[in-house]
């Protein structure tokens, strides 16, 4: 690699990074502004925004990486991004969310709900799930950008590490929300134009499209010589049905981050960051396009790399990596691509990860300073911006430290970046998403009901993770300690945690709510004043 080049490049795109983040801090006066962005931004930055934060190194690394282990069937990811994650968010829950927020006066997704609700508890609960869970998303994130660096340029991943969370530090926290909008859409923008060369580039280097494809269904017997037993059938065909393999990529990987995506903190905020719901409607074609190319192309390129690899070593992507998962995709970039392009990869994928990292970092402050100590404990603040600056150096801290740890904690062979999203997303769509879609769409639910499906999505999600799923249950250590065995229920051992906790709290919402007194009409009327306008 060309270092001069190198350094050249990320000392541009650095500066063009302190710029929008003075310039948002430039900006930045109130409250709301800090949080919200004064509700003012325009839909493409919104859009390109969301999308920045929806896709980060977890989506290209980490979900690239396993696509190289379970093939196309990744794809299906990409098409529940975009019908879920972008249709049905926006067109569903979008418009309803700037409506309802503003009615209600609310800066945080804990907020909103907390006031639709009329429960300060609920608000202090979600705000304290945020803070102390976000961080392990954050440090999947973390370990993508850190281990691209260290892989790029031969530094230890420590020293990487440090350095790409000093960055994205620096400019998330003097900002707030405007700096963190304004740098997702540059940031945006360069990973939409480095995917795209991408993508040529993959197809040029295996043959062209057709001949890509087919080598990779000819490289079949390889898959099922290592993972058969799994279920493996190669990398043009789906598991075999209920087997190991399938229950990880469909349960874990497609629906647990296809469906979690819907209640995401720091993505449902965006849309309070708009000034009109027609605007919301502007953004969604954009959306939908940035999030094909962004996944999609990260899954075909990680599925292909079988190809490159075994036809240059003789060993598909996963043996060349060192069994590596999150490596696959790193070394790709530095064998198979120009030198130029290495420089410039390195720089989509800080803006990948820098982006969503931006926005964690920011929810988690305000998780931890708006919703749990002002709101919710009634802490006295002077300074709330203040406080919030300081909650996201706390949580950035706290991210640093597992992004160290994740790499010890998992065994040789997983997918640590997408495994790690995963459980973030799960967690989520099994506490808040039953709650959420009762919040604009069931005047009747309660909040006795909301707490309620709350505690049952998060206590099912856990016992799953410590006592029955097998990638965590067996490393934690607990379930062997007190019952003998590393996993309560071995016929379930390989199930995503979100297919347990998720109907149990759909359950709970649904009972408790006609066995609980409604909300006031009065909450009720200021919610959904002029909701459908």
């Amino acid at each position: 690699m060309n270092m001069i080049f190198l350094g050249f490049v990320v000392i541009l795109y650095l500066s063009v990074i302190a710029f929008l983040g003075y310039r948002g801090y430039k900006r930045t006066k109130s409250t709301s502004d800090y949080l919200l962005a004064g509700r003012k931004i325009h839909p493409m930055i919104m859009a390109i925004s969301y999308g920045a934060t929806f896709i980060s190194t977890s989506a290209i690394v980490g979900f690239g990486g396993a696509a190289a282990v379970f093939g196309m069937g990744v794809l299906w990811l990409t098409v529940l991004n975009i019908f879920v994650g972008i249709f049905i968010a926006f067109v569903f829950f979008g418009l309803r969310t700037r409506k309802m927020g503003h009615n209600l006066d609310a800066h945080t997704f804990p907020e909103l709900l907390g006031r639709r609700f009329d429960s300060r508890f609920l608000q202090t609960a979600g705000g304290l799930l945020i803070f102390l869970a976000m961080p392990l998303y954050a440090a999947a994130i973390i370990l993508g950008g850190a281990q691209f660096m260290s892989t790029t340029l031969a530094i230890p991943y420590e020293v990487s590490l440090v350095v790409f969370v000093g960055i994205v530090a620096m400019y998330v926290i003097m900002g707030g929300m405007r700096g963190v909008m304004y740098t997702d859409a540059f940031q945006g923008t360069i990973m939409f134009v480095s995917m795209t060369i991408l993508l040529v580039t993959i197809y040029s280097s295996t043959g062209g499209v057709v001949a890509a494809h087919t080598k990779l269904t000819a490289l079949a017997p390889q898959a099922v010589n290592i993972w058969g037993g799994a279920g493996h059938q190669g990398w043009t065909a789906m598991p075999v049905f209920w087997s190991p393999l399938w229950q990880q990529l469909v349960t874990t990987i497609v629906l647990g981050v296809g469906i979690g995506v819907l209640a995401q903190p720091q993505l449902v905020v965006r849309f309070m960051t708009v000034k009109s719901g027609h605007e919301l409607n502007r953004a969604v074609l954009a959306g939908g396009v940035f999030i094909m190319m962004m996944t999609g192309v990260a899954f075909v390129v990680g599925a292909l790399a079988n190809v490159y690899f075994f036809e240059q070593t003789g060993n598909i992507a996963l043996l060349a990596a060192g069994k590596k998962t999150d490596a696959i995709i790193p070394l790709f970039i530095k064998d198979a691509m120009p030198w130029w392009f290495t420089s410039l990869f390195m720089i989509t994928l800080l803006a990948a990860a820098m982006s969503t990292l931006s926005s964690q970092f920011h929810s988690m402050g305000s998780a931890f300073g708006r919703d749990f100590l002002e709101k919710g404990l009634k802490v006295k603040i002077k300074d709330s911006i203040t406080v919030n600056k300081l909650a996201m150096i706390a949580a950035i801290l706290f991210s640093t430290l597992l992004a160290f740890g994740l790499p010890l904690f998992y065994q040789e062979g997983t997918a640590i970046i997408a495994t790690g999203t995963a459980i973030f997303f799960g967690l989520c769509a099994s506490a808040f998403l039953p709650m959420f879609v009762g919040a604009f769409y069931f005047k009747r639910m309660s909040a006795t009901a909301a707490l309620a499906s709350f505690w049952a999505g998060i206590g099912v999600s856990l016992f799953a993770l410590i006592f029955i799923h097998i990638k965590e249950s067996k490393p934690l250590g607990l379930c062997n300690f007190l019952f003998g065995t590393d996993t309560l229920i071995p016929v379930l051992q390989n199930l995503d945690p979100l297919i347990m906790a998720l109907p149990v709290s759909v359950i709970t919402a649904v009972v408790v709510t006609f066995f609980s007194k409604p909300p006031s009409q009065k909450v009720i009327d200021k919610a959904f004043k002029n909701i459908n306008k």
